[in-house]
């Protein structure tokens, strides 16, 4: 392994914050309470959301010393593709709130780091202008399920169509979690006309809108975006419209991931949605135990919830996560820095993995297993 790696410094983002602690005091400064608790808050008293963090430090690393680990390298492979380390960018909506390029910006910083950026349906732009924006990304679109099938079906085609990879299909909001700070605020983005691109540029949802006006797209939206009916054979309806791999997000419950694997499913994301949805919720990396034993390396497993350094990346891939994602870390740094803002992260994160993987005595992202971890707690 060369040394180069932890020396070199990238002049464009050398004056930017280290730590994510500093990136989020920068981004709370730059936006409105409203947008700004919008990213960062979660829902009810956001037990979730802090135990998401607290998880991790129920582990500690058991390193291994003199072992040759001059070829530690970082790189992986996920659904055929190289990454140039395991991370993904989440997706996260209505990312025109922290910069103007709000979602093609991110995408380009991911298409330059080698690594999968995942669309939200409810994006500041359509699928098709990140796919613009990132043509040699390896992008993902997050579908969120419509009660309008046909709906669903077309986004799905259109993303296929536009060059995305992957399909991730959010499986946990089919009502929203009770989230406080957004309630008191008075802040619902969708209003502001920050995340219905993919809806107004889809044929299928204009067809179903009547008397094409802003209020009743966003009337629309709400009546298809929520769906406490949507069950497996809604998902699966999927595989008559896509030959892309389709990857569940939201899965906790062993039991589920079971039956995604019985049913064909590609890949699982273990989520609690960042603690924005069940309060109270077990933590995603505690459920990524039980998930990876049941699903037996059968199929690709990622996680996010929680993960702001290469310690923590390790400790994930570790328990049994082939990658993990990160949503506010690099949303805190689209905010702040723009394109620029979400590279640093990315790199940042990047150089703490590969160091927290050789400092390990290991060689390889594929070698990790818990072995590498003792439980403290």
């Amino acid at each position: 392994m060369s040394t180069q790696s932890f020396t070199t410094i990238n002049k464009e983002t050398k004056d930017l914050p280290i730590f994510i602690e500093e990136w989020e005091e920068k981004a709370k400064a730059k936006l409105e309470k409203g947008p700004f608790d919008y990213i960062r808050s979660g829902s009810g008293d956001e037990e979730t959301l802090n135990a998401n963090r607290l998880a991790f430090q129920k582990w500690s690393i058991l390193p291994r010393v003199l072992r040759d680990v001059s070829l530690s390298a970082a790189t992986t492979t996920l659904f055929g593709k190289d990454l140039s380390f395991p991370l993904i960018l989440s997706p996260v909506g209505y990312q025109g709130l922290a910069d103007e390029e709000g979602e093609k910006a991110a995408a380009r910083a991911a298409a330059r780091a080698g690594i999968p950026y995942i669309a939200s349906t409810v994006s500041t732009y359509s699928l098709e202008e990140i796919a613009e924006a990132a043509p040699n990304g390896n992008n993902w679109f997050q579908l969120y399920w419509s009660r309008n099938k046909e709906v669903s079906a077309s986004m799905v085609k259109r993303a296929e169509k536009a060059g995305f990879q992957a399909i991730v299909v959010t499986v946990d909001t089919g009502l929203l979690g009770w989230r406080k700070s957004d309630y008191k605020n008075g802040f619902v983005p969708l209003l502001e006309s920050l995340g219905d691109a993919n809806y107004r540029n889809d044929p299928a949802f204009q067809k179903s809108v009547p008397n094409w006006s802003n209020e009743n797209i966003v009337e629309t939206i709400l009546k298809n975006i929520l769906h406490p009916d949507l069950n497996w054979e809604d998902v699966l309806f999927l595989r008559k419209h896509t030959k892309l791999p389709i990857i569940l997000k939201g899965i906790l419950h062993p039991k589920d991931a079971k039956k995604a694997v019985k049913l064909g499913f590609d890949g699982i994301i273990v989520s609690n949605h960042g603690g924005r949805q069940l309060d109270g919720a077990i933590s995603s990396l505690d459920a990524l135990r039980l998930v990876a034993k049941a699903v037996n390396k059968q199929i690709p497993i990622m996680v996010d919830g929680g993960i702001r350094n290469g310690a923590d990346m390790f400790k994930a891939i570790a328990l049994g996560a082939d990658a993990v994602a990160i949503g506010r870390p690099f949303m805190y740094g689209l905010c702040v820095s723009g394109e620029l803002g979400v590279t640093s992260i990315i790199e940042n994160l990047k150089k703490e993995f590969e160091l927290a993987l050789a400092l390990s005595g290991e060689v390889s992202v594929r070698d990790l297993s818990k072995d590498n971890l003792y439980r403290i707690k």
